[in-house]
Order: structure tokens, then C-alpha cells, then sequence
């Protein structure tokens, strides 16, 4: 299994295990609120992270974003490329190769007895748009990395507290206890250290989270893709 240590580095460039009653068994249609995970193909970095990191059911995720309705369309918000963004949904699943069937992107939506919080957070995330992206993910720096995004977002909308659970990062190979070298040529180029052991957050950890379900959705005929 997996270590399931941090690597918040959900490179947006990025109950335990979830268990089943944290599930939805019949097809829902994307609504507002709902998180959109993600495996972005980003090389050795992407690859660093899904090491270290897990997401629910075993799957692998190294980006996530919320759904927004814009103007009586959904779309995407997410921290990702060089700042807080709205991308229309069929950018964001074709990432993921998905053009008609939805394959490979897992759906998270808040559960019944939190989705007060829902008005407010969408409130929230949409201001945010245009703020820069993190690309040293630290918490608290006036800048946000994907899920980053998504756990300020709900903590700001419950009253400072965490919605969502932090656990330390680590940049290191789990079967070396060294630094991916992938890590340590990125933050030497930023020319600033590896945050290793500092608080942070990724797609997999929130995809884990006892405060979601699993929602499926089949297809793009589902949902307003414009």
C-alpha cells in the first residue's frame, strides 16, 4: 500500500481508505459544489507525488478543482498554470482524455449534513479568481496550489476550522528516504528549500475524507460541458 504521508504537490501544472458507505451507487448529475479530481500526466513530478500519496479507492491524483456555475453554465474553478482560474469543463476532462465518457476524473461531493457550507464556498473560491498559483506549496502565503484552494476554501466557511484534514508533506522516496531528484531540481530552481514535514493538503487526502461521497457521473450528456 501506498504510504500515505504528503506530498501536497498536487501539481496543478498539480474514514481511511474511503469506505463504501462513503459511496453513491446510482448515476447523479454534476452539480455546484462538487470536487473534481484529477491525474494530470506531468512527468517525474506527477509521478513523485503519486508515490507518496493516495487517493480514494487506490486511485492516483494529482489535481483537483471545484464546480462553479458561471453565468447559468457550470464550469471549473482551480488553481492551476500560473494562477486561480475558470476553465470550462470540456477543457478540464479532456485533460484526462476523457471527450465523452467520463473515465477517468472522480467526482467528490459534500455530504447531505455539511452542504450549508456549499453557498458561501462557491462565494469564496470565486474570489479568489486571478490570485497566483503556489508554486512552493506553503499554506498561508497569499498564494494556492489546487487543493490548496479547496481547503481554504472551506475552513474560511467553517469558521476557521479545518473542513478538510492537513498532514505533513514529504518529498521523499518512500523507498529510498531520499529526495525524488524531480524535487530537488524544481525547488532548486525556485532557489528555496524543500518544505519537508511542513503542514499541507493534496487531491488524495481530500478525496479520502469522511465529510464526501463518491458521486458517478457516465457521461458528458449529464452535464452542461460548454
Amino acid at each position: 500500500m501506498k504510504i500515505r504521508l504528503f506530498n501536497i504537490i498536487l501539481f496543478c501544472y498539480c474514514c481511511t481508505l474511503a469506505p463504501s458507505c462513503n459511496h453513491s451507487h446510482h448515476s447523479e448529475q454534476l452539480q455546484e459544489g462538487d470536487i473534481l479530481f484529477q491525474n494530470l500526466n506531468c512527468g517525474d513530478l506527477c509521478n513523485a507525488i503519486e508515490a507518496v500519496t493516495e487517493g480514494v479507492n487506490g486511485k492516483d491524483f494529482s489535481h483537483c478543482a471545484m464546480v462553479v456555475n458561471v453565468n447559468d453554465t457550470l464550469r471549473v474553478i482551480e488553481a492551476i498554470g500560473d494562477k486561480v482560474q475558470v476553465n470550462s469543463l470540456k477543457k478540464f476532462f479532456a485533460r484526462s482524455g476523457d471527450t465523452t465518457v467520463i473515465q477517468n476524473i472522480t467526482v467528490g461531493r459534500v455530504k447531505h449534513q455539511f452542504e450549508n457550507l456549499i453557498p458561501n464556498a462557491i462565494s469564496n473560491v470565486k474570489q479568489l479568481i486571478g490570485h497566483p498559483y503556489d508554486d512552493e506549496f506553503l499554506l498561508g502565503n497569499g498564494k494556492w496550489y489546487c487543493s490548496e484552494l479547496i481547503y481554504e476554501t472551506f475552513k474560511k466557511v467553517n469558521n476557521q476550522n479545518d473542513f478538510f484534514e492537513l498532514e505533513p508533506m514529504t518529498f521523499k522516496d518512500p523507498k529510498t528516504q531520499n529526495f525524488f531528484p524531480a524535487w530537488i531540481k524544481y525547488y532548486k530552481e525556485l532557489n528555496t528549500e524543500i518544505p519537508e514535514g511542513k503542514p499541507g493538503i493534496n487531491p488524495g487526502l481530500i478525496s479520502r475524507s469522511n465529510k464526501i461521497q463518491i458521486i458517478k457521473i457516465n457521461s458528458f450528456n449529464d452535464i452542461n460541458s460548454n
